[in-house]
């Protein structure tokens, strides 16, 4: 029939042609190099939380004024030499995928520079002991990588800078999570709801590789270990769940609506000091955060994973060293003024971080046997509210989970959470890259140089 595939013309127009396939090898590649990024990114951030650990132990009171020095130094530099870098990162490559960016302003977004200051800025940013995450900082410092190889593709490979940006942000989740099923669903989610039919395969492949990377040089485990949750029945979770679900979703729509608000900057006296004083201001800012580190003994400061661990051994264990709603919210606080600040810095684990704080306070004000399923559906309601993709939420949580049993839990879960924060805020990583744009459009309309990204 006129019309139907021609099989031996594909095959030929696939496996034909030495350009074509030195094209291919250029991506996986770079996926491997982009892989290798993060697990480099991820070494040199364990290395820092470390050290900040050492330093608080050896002298409770270092905190006081390590933070704060460190902090505005680091604000500093980055304002200085690579304001790009501010931030989480998610929205600087989503503003570089956007139509409207004119191609010679991409490079103030995603670039292999802004790549390696990303990775030194949130690196130093845990040394400094902050509330911030490096998953999200990933899909920048990936993206940054994957988007160099466009240099050496021929210009019919049919892969452009979208499909670069897309896949390196991809591969970015996929290694910091090591979770490659869940870089794919986050690239379907938030970066990109289309790709091109004929790279869309190699874009796929070079995602999981990146992914595999990480697995190979960690193990197929997660940042944040194991979830090791029984199975319960629905009857079992459904009111205990459905409180994870409301208050995660409350707590993370407020949360995403200051970093919004604090983005934007309001007519208020703290908002107009940021402004004229960011150095100072990122100084006072470090200030609090270290007093929340002094005063919750270091749990509520840094990515919060061993906090995490922590409450998962206790479940287990039958512990009850948790201090309910304590944690939560100086956790809160400490993330929200870390953002502030103005570093290098993402939400991704300290969402995943706040939401097993959830979990844990209402299994302690119910009493539920059911601790670490809750903990499990804290992290997942969490993290969808604050980034509001939940599928990309029940997924990272539910590949950190050993088996399936819990899959239907943490989807009601996350669209419950994602739903109540739409009511509050607007969704933040989207929202900060239309205002990157618009502010990138007026200072382009006035003539003058754009002033740092992220501020």
């Amino acid at each position: 029939m006129k019309g139907e595939p021609d099989f031996l013309q594909n095959l030929r127009d696939e496996m034909g042609g030495g350009r074509q396939w030195l094209d291919r090898a250029v991506v996986i590649a770079y996926a491997v190099l982009t892989g290798l990024a993060v697990v480099g990114f991820t070494l040199l951030a364990d290395a820092a939380i470390d050290l900040y650990g050492r330093l608080r132990n050896g002298w409770w009171w270092a905190p006081l004024v390590w933070t704060p020095a460190l902090t505005a130094l680091i604000v500093w530099t980055i304002r200085r030499w690579a304001p790009g870098a501010v931030g989480s990162g998610v929205p600087q490559v989503l503003t570089a995928l956007a139509p409207e960016t004119p191609l010679s302003e991409r490079s103030r977004f995603v670039s292999l520079k802004l790549s390696v200051a990303k990775v030194f800025g949130v690196s130093g940013g845990l040394l400094a002991g902050l509330s911030v995450g490096r998953q999200g900082p990933s899909v920048q410092v990936a993206a940054g990588v994957m988007l160099h190889a466009r240099r050496w593709l021929s210009p019919a490979s049919g892969i452009g800078d979208r499909e670069l940006l897309v896949a390196g942000g991809a591969a970015g989740i996929a290694a910091a999570f090591n979770t490659p099923l869940g870089g794919i669903v986050f690239a379907i989610e938030e970066l990109s709801r289309r790709l091109q039919d004929r790279s869309s395969g190699l874009m796929l492949a070079a995602i999981v590789v990146a992914g595999l990377v990480a697995v190979s040089a960690f193990g197929n485990l997660s940042y944040f270990g194991r979830v090791r949750a029984d199975a319960v029945s629905w009857w079992g979770l459904l009111a205990p769940g459905a409180l994870v679900a409301l208050a995660c979703g409350l707590l993370g729509g407020l949360l995403s609506r200051l970093m919004l608000a604090s983005f934007t900057g309001l007519p208020d006296r703290f908002c107009a000091y940021r402004r004229k004083r960011p150095v100072s201001f990122a100084a006072m800012c470090g200030l609090v955060v270290a007093v929340i580190a002094v005063v919750s003994d270091g749990a509520a400061v840094g990515v919060g994973h061993a906090h995490t661990k922590e409450l998962l051994d206790q479940v287990a264990d039958s512990g009850s060293a948790h201090q309910p709603l304590v944690f939560t919210g100086l956790k809160f606080v400490a993330s929200w003024l870390s953002a502030w600040a103005g570093v290098p810095g993402g939400v991704f684990g300290p969402s995943l971080s706040l939401g097993a704080g959830v979990g844990a306070d209402v299994a302690w004000l119910l009493n539920s046997p059911h601790g670490a399923a809750l903990i499990a559906l804290g992290m997942c309601g969490f993290l969808a509210a604050v980034t509001q993709t939940p599928i990309t939420a029940m997924i990272i949580v539910m590949e950190m989970t050993d088996g399936h049993n819990m899959v239907l839990s943490l989807m009601a879960c996350a669209l419950l959470a994602s739903l109540v924060s739409r009511m509050i805020s607007r969704p933040l990583y989207s929202t900060m890259s239309l205002l990157m744009m618009r502010s990138l459009r007026d200072r382009t309309d006035a003539g003058a140089r754009p002033e740092p990204i992220g501020r």
